[in-house]
Parts: structure tokens; C-alpha cells; sequence
């Protein structure tokens, strides 16, 4: 893993704590939280204010996240937001961690300036102990204060004060006066700088989350499922009617479809389609090659074209149909037969804009992941696991590919890929022309929505079915 760190795609834009000031306040946040200390002078943390030295250290990577159910969270700067979130156990947490640093920026801000805040992301359950308790939560709400508890000293001044003015003799109560002023001795002008942190509760309808080998929960839609990446039968029975494994195709492609959760990536707007397949192209061939035994080093297009004509007999099914449906799209060939049975039938698709996009394009990674740039984008614990099973050649390659081509440029990349940020409007302008494209050689031109809209996403089987 030492390739991915030393290229920034493994701990890269974590915080970093070397200053003894900020030790000494993270040591008093751990402490309150855990009753643990660090003896180490100098690390990184994630948003969660996580460290992966520490969790070296302390041989316990969720010390921060115990029974991986209610991660508490430790903030020394609100410069943290821009962090990523390791070994998350739900795929909300980051999100929820990073809209509350945002609606209270310039709070922490002056709270951080003295103590570290520490807290908690709660939910209606303590631990995980079966699959069927995941469906017990709605929402996650955030608790936190400084070390010094100035926030909740700041809320006993203002109702001190609030007894101070209203109360009967209040003015003579020595005692009242007594614990004013030692309070505000902690919180300081809370009139002129009131201390005080937005409610922050987070609904959690949909997610994914690690536990039980993964599962993606889809509550807040039409027609509620869940999909597990391993046996569904380990996981069963759940509080929910439809339940399809990874090896369903078919249940999870209309599940995905009868909610509108996908697209296929022919019709999908400001998508460069041909760029996108072969570019999927390359990365198969990458991985043949590499079980090959190839040396792909500054290996370029021309050169994998090559590689795939020595290797042609060993190229999967997948291959094969994602370069028809390029042929499709490029100069009007065949119709490619690709149905949801089909090994390349979700590698066609990408995520609606909706609320959902991001968890849709995760579970679509881990669905197809040769496709190893969106198994990084959308899923890196998934291409963290992956990358430990590839060889020396093929880890080689993908790490140069993500630093040269990806790292550089990542919210253009993603933009690319997946479309603007869900509620985002785009000028009507932007919307591609219809590109008339033959149905067969000697068929009659066909625009090429027209054809999705007869055969859909699915292809032409899934009609006859």
C-alpha cells in the first residue's frame, strides 16, 4: 500500500497535528472520550479527528468508533472538513460530519481557537448485533462540547442570567451572583460572543453501510430494498420485503430501474459515452494483461491494443460487448445484445440525479469493479481491498493512472463522470443533440434515444422477458 501513500491516494489530505498545543488538546479530548492517551508527538487525523498512527499505536482502528455503531468524533480545526473519513462503518458519517462543521464553522472556529470539541454521531441503537437492527435507524444526531465543557457552561450562564433579571430578589442571591461569575470566568462574553451550536439531526433512510460484509439500505424510495454484497440468506430475515444479493443481476437491475435510480450511460447528459467505454476498455484490458504477466509500464493506448491482440482469447465477455456498444456509438454498428444477466450490463449504466446519486454510483462500483477509477472515486475501502489481490503490474499501473489522471483534476473528473452535484441546474443549452446512429449496417438511421427508449436500458431481452 506504501505506492497509494506515497502518490497521495491512501491518508492523503489528512490534518495534521505536530504542534505540542494541539497534542495536548487532542490527548484531552481522547482521554474524555475513550479514557485513552497517545504518547506520539506528531500524526495526521481524518474529519472525524481519527489517526491511523494512533490506531497503530493502540492496536484498535475504531478507538474512536467503538462496536463501529456511534462514531465519536474529535475537531481541533474546522479545517478538518476537507478531510476524508477512514474505515467508515456508514456511508452518511462523512456528510453528516461535514454539514455540521459547515453550519457551524465560525463557532468551532472561536472554540477551537482554545480546546478541542469533542462528540458523538447518535443513533437510536448502541451496537449492531444482528442485520435487523440497521432498519432501527432514522436519524443520527450530533452531540459535542469543548473538553471544558464550555457549551454547556454557556447555556447554565444564560439561565443564571435569564433567573438574574426575572427573578424575584435575584438581585440580593449572593450565591447566584457567585456562580455567574465563575461561569463566566470559563465561557466568557456571552453576550457580546454567545456560545452555541445549531441542532444538527441528520435523517439516515438510505445508505450503505459496512457491517455484515455490506449492505446498501434503500428505505426512502418507491420501492424499498436492500441489496447485500454477500448471500442475502446470512443477513435474512429483514424488516424489508425485497432483499437481492450480488449475484441476483436481474433483481437489482430492476430494483435500480423501477425507481429510477439509472441511467444508461448512452443517454445520460454531458457525458463523453465514448470516452467513458473506452476508457473501461483500457482497464479490462489492463487487468488481462497484467494476470499475464505484462509490464505496463508508461504503457499508452496504442500500446494496450497491442497487448489486447496477444491476450485476445483470454479478454472477458465484458470486454467484447462494452467494444460493440463503442462501435455502436462511434460509427453506428450493431446494436449490442446486452441484457442485465449480462457481465456488461452495469458497466452501461451511471446514477440519476437524484438525492441517491452518490450511494447508486457506490453500489454501481462495487458492481463493476474493473472499472477501477470509479471503484476508487465512489468506493475506496472496496478498491483498498481489491488493490491487496492485484498483481505487482496492475497495481503499478492503476496507481500512476489515478495520480497522472484523476488526482490532478478530481471535481472536474467526477463532474465528468457522474454529472453536476444533485439540484444543480444546467443552461438548456447543454443538452446534447440527438446523434442519429444505424441501428444495423443495412437497418434505417435511428436516433440514438429512440433507441434507448425501445429496448431501455436493458436491452432488447429484457423487453421479450
Amino acid at each position: 500500500m506504501m505506492r497509494l501513500i506515497e502518490k497521495g491516494l491512501m491518508f492523503g489530505n489528512l490534518f495534521e497535528v505536530s504542534s505540542n498545543a494541539l497534542v495536548e488538546r487532542y490527548n484531552r479530548a481522547l482521554k474524555h472520550l475513550t479514557g485513552k492517551e497517545t504518547h506520539l508527538t506528531d500524526f495526521h487525523i481524518d474529519i472525524s479527528g481519527y489517526s491511523p498512527e494512533i490506531g497503530d499505536e493502540l492496536d484498535d482502528d475504531l478507538y474512536l468508533n467503538p462496536n463501529g455503531c456511534n462514531r465519536q468524533f474529535i475537531l481541533l480545526s474546522t479545517q478538518q472538513k476537507s478531510a476524508p473519513l477512514l474505515n467508515a462503518k456508514f456511508s452518511t458519517s462523512r456528510e453528516i460530519l461535514k454539514h455540521f462543521i459547515n453550519d457551524n464553522e465560525r463557532q468551532l472556529f472561536a472554540l477551537t481557537a482554545r480546546d478541542a470539541v469533542a462528540g458523538e454521531l447518535v443513533n437510536s441503537i448502541y451496537s449492531v448485533s444482528d442485520p435487523a437492527r440497521l432498519f432501527q435507524i432514522r436519524q443520527v444526531e450530533i452531540e459535542a462540547d469543548t473538553t471544558e465543557s464550555h457549551i454547556v457552561d454557556a447555556h447554565n450562564l444564560l439561565t443564571k442570567i435569564d433567573t438574574f433579571q426575572t427573578g424575584a430578589d435575584a438581585w440580593w442571591d449572593d450565591v447566584l451572583i457567585a456562580d455567574m461569575i465563575e461561569l463566566a470566568k470559563k465561557s466568557g462574553d456571552i453576550v457580546r460572543n454567545p456560545i452555541n451550536l445549531k441542532t444538527a439531526t441528520f435523517r439516515q433512510d438510505n445508505f450503505y453501510t459496512a457491517h455484515f460484509g455490506g449492505i446498501y439500505i434503500f428505505r426512502d424510495v418507491k420501492r424499498p430494498a436492500a441489496v447485500t454484497v454477500g448471500p442475502p440468506e446470512a443477513v435474512v430475515p429483514l424488516p424489508i420485503k425485497s432483499v437481492y444479493g450480488f449475484d441476483d443481476r436481474n433483481g437489482i437491475a430492476r430494483f435500480l430501474e423501477k425507481n429510477g435510480l439509472v441511467e444508461s450511460i448512452v443517454e445520460a447528459r454531458n457525458l463523453n459515452t465514448a470516452a467513458l467505454l473506452q476508457q473501461r476498455l483500457d482497464f479490462i484490458l489492463v487487468d488481462t494483461a497484467a494476470t499475464a504477466g505484462e509490464d505496463l509500464t508508461g504503457k499508452s493506448r496504442l500500446e494496450l491494443r497491442r497487448v489486447a491482440r496477444r491476450h485476445l482469447k483470454n479478454l472477458p465477455e465484458a470486454f467484447h460487448a462494452l467494444n460493440d456498444l463503442l462501435r455502436w456509438v462511434e460509427d453506428g454498428s450493431d446494436w449490442p445484445n446486452i441484457d442485465s444477466e449480462h457481465p456488461a450490463y452495469f458497466y452501461t449504466l451511471r446514477a440519476t440525479q437524484t438525492k441517491d446519486r452518490d450511494l447508486v454510483n457506490m453500489l454501481l462500483a462495487e458492481l463493476t469493479p474493473m472499472d477501477v477509477r470509479q471503484l476508487f472515486i465512489c468506493h475506496k475501502e472496496a478498491f483498498y481491498r481489491a488493490y491487496l489481490t492485484w498483481s505487482d503490474q496492475k497495481k503499478s499501473y492503476v496507481a500512476d493512472f489515478l495520480a497522472e489522471e484523476y488526482a490532478v483534476d478530481k471535481a472536474g473528473a467526477r463532474r465528468a463522470l457522474f454529472g453536476p452535484e444533485p439540484g444543480m441546474q444546467e443552461e438548456p443549452s447543454d443538452a446534447p443533440q440527438d446523434v442519429v446512429i444505424s441501428q444495423s449496417t443495412d437497418g434505417p438511421a435511428i436516433p440514438a434515444k429512440d433507441m434507448i427508449q425501445r429496448v431501455g436500458p436493458w436491452g432488447a431481452v429484457r423487453r421479450a422477458r
